[in-house]
């Protein structure tokens, strides 16, 4: 028997083995930004990579847009496995997973810098982790940076007495909430679909978000003031269906596992030029860009930090430790 042959009767089980336990691997992706946001875009380069390297044993489809559903839908989706992916917002998590919660408090963040620092480190693996081994039946994979969140209004906002009574929109998690009423405004909680009808109607004064989806979304129609005050710097998990994620082969878990971080550190790129060139859009729409005194917002949003971080006292400790 030749060498040549000896190898590949040696080669072969392993190649039998190997298509035996290679899992195919069909992923939905739910997003509601638009096609060609930071986050969409680094998550399609994601998948583009992943079918690669897979040798097409993993397939990936991007939904953006929200043509899935709402946010809330789309977690719904994927707890049952009907969607395999999505970005979700911490705001969506933070009811089911309450350690998520601490980054959700206001002002938790010194700046944008210091927020990234965070969820490349240790504690960002860790809430991560504690995503993963809750009752939400989704694997947390990596991070997306969804910007620095200010208010934007049809009044402009340059102190906080001005937001008084203001009915702004903010996401559905009590805790953003009772931030926008400890800052004197009245909080609405309402989906990022109805946003642009409810400013038009005068069901809301305003909302809070970052310049980008200020932009993409066209509420800066309605909405001409945008204040800096900076309260939340949210980042969001990419996370997986467990259901899909238990399909897959120890290879293809890993191989996810990389390229999601590798679209972690994309994203940010990504976004760091989408917020900068949305800014000089708006700017040139008409959009008044107001830098406030951050204090009295972080001060009346005190409160909110107590009553809803005393769980997270020693994170909060750590996070702020972080240099």
């Amino acid at each position: 028997m030749t060498f040549k042959r000896k190898l590949l009767l040696a080669v072969l089980p392993l190649a039998i083995s190997l298509s035996a336990t290679a899992a195919e691997v069909k992923i939905k992706f739910a997003e509601i930004h638009p096609a060609g946001y930071p986050t969409v875009v680094a998550e399609e380069n994601m998948g583009k990579k992943l079918k690669e390297a897979s040798n097409g044993e993993i397939t990936f489809q991007m939904f953006a847009g929200g043509v899935l559903g709402s946010e809330k839908e789309v977690v719904e989706q994927v707890q049952i496995g009907a969607v395999q992916m999505a970005r979700v917002s911490l705001g969506i998590v933070g009811p089911v997973v309450p350690d998520v919660n601490v980054f959700n408090m206001p002002f938790v963040f010194r700046d944008h810098a210091h927020m990234r620092k965070i969820i490349d480190g240790e504690i960002g693996q860790e809430i991560l982790d504690k995503i993963t081994n809750s009752e939400f039946n989704m694997v947390a994979l990596a991070w997306m940076d969804g910007g620095t969140r200010n208010i934007y209004t049809k009044k402009p906002v340059r102190k906080i007495e001005d937001l008084k009574g203001m009915k702004i929109r903010v996401q559905g998690n009590p805790l953003f909430i009772d931030m926008m009423n400890a800052m004197g405004g009245n909080g609405i909680a309402m989906d990022t679909g109805e946003i642009f009808s409810a400013l038009q109607t005068g069901v809301i004064d305003g909302a809070e978000n970052n310049p980008p989806t200020l932009l993409e979304h066209n509420h800066f129609q309605s909405a001409k003031y945008y204040t800096l005050t900076g309260h939340l710097i949210l980042p969001e998990p990419v996370v997986i269906s467990k259901t899909t994620w238990n399909k897959m082969t120890p290879d293809q878990q890993a191989l996810l596992k990389k390229v999601a971080r590798e679209a972690q550190m994309e994203e940010r790129a990504l976004w760091d030029a989408k917020s900068a060139a949305s800014e000089e859009k708006l700017k040139a729409a008409g959009v008044e860009f107001i830098t406030v005194d951050k204090k009295p917002f972080f001060d009346a949003t005190a409160p909110v930090r107590e009553k809803y971080g005393a769980p997270y006292a020693d994170l909060m400790k750590r996070i702020a430790a972080v240099q």
